[in-house]
């Protein structure tokens, strides 16, 4: 290649990282620079997605790779993008990296560089295996802004890898207890109160039942999985000696437990949640009609909010019509109708209240009796919202 061919490509060593808990840990700032279509398959809750090349650029640059080999690849790499290009994406990164703050360096120790002027990065860059295009992106920046920017050793592979490794490894060490109970029984509310709980519903922007989505989408399963590590990791490093998790089904919505995760919860003791019926009624209207509104009307808007519940509502009704059975499904329908329209116009959710106790009696409490019946051995607790709660902030520890 020619000087001028040359231009933009990596010149020396340039600092790299490998502490990666100290990334999740601190949650450093991440610029991926990967495609978009990467970045949409899997990415992690601290990234941004600002690329060194589009989709249809990164493809031809790949079919390139293959047919003549990296020189080929670089150079057409060079002509698709731009000066003009360039010169975006170059302020777009330092602009990143001018709001990540200063911390990095002084939380760990794991970034590596020749360069023996001290150096402080608030952030970290990484492309799929920390190779060419992320090195190509350090000297982008170094050229923009005259700072080496350290990139992470293995990339997005290697960062993945080690988080699949955490939950491996925390799912076997750490010691759970499991919190059970009816649905409406206020399990979420009381995990929020605990240090030592994580929320998997939260992560998996789901409540676990037919009437359990959100008005956002569901993350990825590698993005569930991604934050879910990272909680693991996060209590780990917090001294907590047992985690506090609900009962879940090896599915929460579209997304999958660990199957490592998942086993250890299964020979893990319970708490087992005991509440009223009328509590129960009233935590159900609480999460699954209220709050729900109030998701709905963060991205919808209040008027049009109204409609997407109702929507949603009747729809997570249909979605378990063969199991209620044509009777029960018709009389639940009418009365579910009758309360969004007696909401409406008056605004109480009163009229929620037959319905919802309906489906919590005649639909949810039969499954769960049959779900919990091989349970019961594991049971080292039960007792009302407040009883559990006391007992689950006095158990720190727990032999497993």
């Amino acid at each position: 290649m020619t000087d001028l061919e040359l231009e933009g490509l990596p010149q020396g060593n340039h600092p790299t990282m490998d502490d990666y808990a100290a990334l999740f840990l601190n949650d450093v700032p991440l610029l991926d620079v990967r495609a978009p279509v990467e970045f949409k398959l899997g990415a992690f809750p601290n990234a941004v997605n600002i690329p060194l090349m589009t989709d249809v650029e990164r493809e031809a640059v790949g079919i390139e790779y293959k047919e003549q080999g990296q020189d080929a690849a670089i150079l057409l790499g060079a002509k698709l993008v731009t000066p003009d290009d360039r010169k975006q994406r170059q302020q777009a990164w330092a602009e990143f990296f001018s709001g990540c703050g200063n911390n990095l360096v002084d939380q760990s120790e794991g970034i590596h560089s020749d360069n023996k002027t001290p150096q402080k990065w608030g952030g970290v860059l990484y492309c799929f295996r920390g190779g060419l295009r992320s090195q190509i992106s350090q000297q982008w920046l170094i050229d923009e802004t005259d700072i080496q920017y350290p990139r992470v050793e293995g990339g997005y592979k290697a960062l993945r890898r080690f988080l699949i490794d955490t939950i491996e490894r925390i799912s076997k060490d750490m010691p759970m207890i499991i919190l059970g109970g009816r649905t409406g029984s206020g399990k979420t509310r009381l995990l929020k109160q605990l240090d030592n709980s994580i929320d998997l519903e939260g992560l998996a922007n789901h409540r676990g039942s037919a009437f359990g989505p959100t008005a956002t989408p569901q993350p990825t399963q590698i993005n569930f999985e991604n934050a879910l590590a990272i909680e693991l990791l996060k209590k780990e490093a917090a001294g907590h000696k047992v985690i506090v998790i609900e009962d879940e089904a090896r599915n929460v919505g579209s997304v999958g437990l660990p199957p490592c995760l998942h086993e250890a919860m299964q020979n893990s003791p319970l708490v087992m949640l005991e509440v009223s019926e009328e509590e129960r009624n009233k935590v159900s209207i609480d999460e699954y009609i209220l709050d729900t509104q109030e998701s709905f009307n963060d991205v919808y808007g209040e008027e049009q909010g109204e409609l997407e519940l109702s929507k949603h509502l009747l729809g997570s009704l249909d979605k378990i019509k063969k199991r209620l059975g044509g009777v029960r499904y018709e009389q639940a329908r009418e009365q579910m109708q009758i309360a969004i329209d007696n909401r409406k116009e008056s605004g109480s959710t009163t009229g929620f209240i037959p319905v919802v106790n309906a489906l919590l009696v005649e639909y949810y409490d039969p499954m769960y009796d049959y779900q919990s019946a091989n349970k019961h051995d594991r049971v080292c607790f039960k007792g009302s919202y407040d009883e559990a709660l006391d007992y689950l902030k006095n158990n720190k520890t727990i032999s497993k």
